[in-house]
């Protein structure tokens, strides 16, 4: 057996490693370029995703579109000219009267019933226009009763029924409706044919 003796390893001085100038600058470029990549992915996706909002908005307004085409037509098939009678309420302008329901009947058939919200009612006092029914009678007389309900100035109930006959002709028929507080010293339902 033979023994060797090998120099103590431990004897020699520790070697210090110090990172290389160029091997920091190495890692910062690696580490600028990685945060630039991640960054231009970012916008990317913003982009892509603006892009994407705009088209579902052009699609919504293209539905719209259609849906309204969709109604008009279903409108002149449910409720062909020759038939057709529309009737539309409007509130005299500077009444404080507080509307807050219409029936119409006419025939003695319950066609409208509408209950009024705080937006509606501003908008009828601003001097628009509903259109609360649109339906199909045959030409001839007819008997119109429109019923409203609401409060006066002074909080009092007012309810008034009116019973009107109006003549339909071939073509489509119009009639408006204003409504008035007792208080305006106006008719409280006035019907005019259009």
């Amino acid at each position: 057996m033979e023994i060797r003796y090998t120099a103590d390893l431990d004897s020699r001085p520790p070697v210090r490693c110090e990172p290389i100038p160029a091997t920091r600058a190495f890692l910062f470029v690696l580490l600028f370029c990685l945060g630039s990549v991640h960054s231009w992915a970012q916008q990317n996706d913003q982009q892509q995703m603006r892009g994407l909002d705009e088209q579902v908005q052009d699609i919504k307004s293209d539905v719209l579109s259609i849906g309204q085409e969709l109604n008009r037509l279903e409108e002149k098939l449910l409720y062909p000219s020759g038939t057709q009678v529309a009737i539309f309420i409007s509130v005299n302008k500077g009444d404080q009267m507080r509307l807050d329901a219409v029936r119409l009947q006419i025939d003695g058939q319950l066609v409208a019933h509408h209950i009024y919200s705080f937006k509606e009612l501003e908008a009828l006092r601003k001097g628009g226009v509903q259109r609360i029914y649109v339906g199909n009678v045959a030409t001839g007389d007819h008997k119109l009763e429109v019923l409203v309900d609401g409060k006066l100035e002074g909080g009092a109930d007012f309810s008034r029924s009116e019973r009107f006959t109006f003549r339909k002709e071939v073509k489509p028929k119009l009639v408006g409706l204003t409504l008035a507080g007792p208080s305006t010293g106006n008719t409280p339902i006035a019907l005019e044919e259009w």
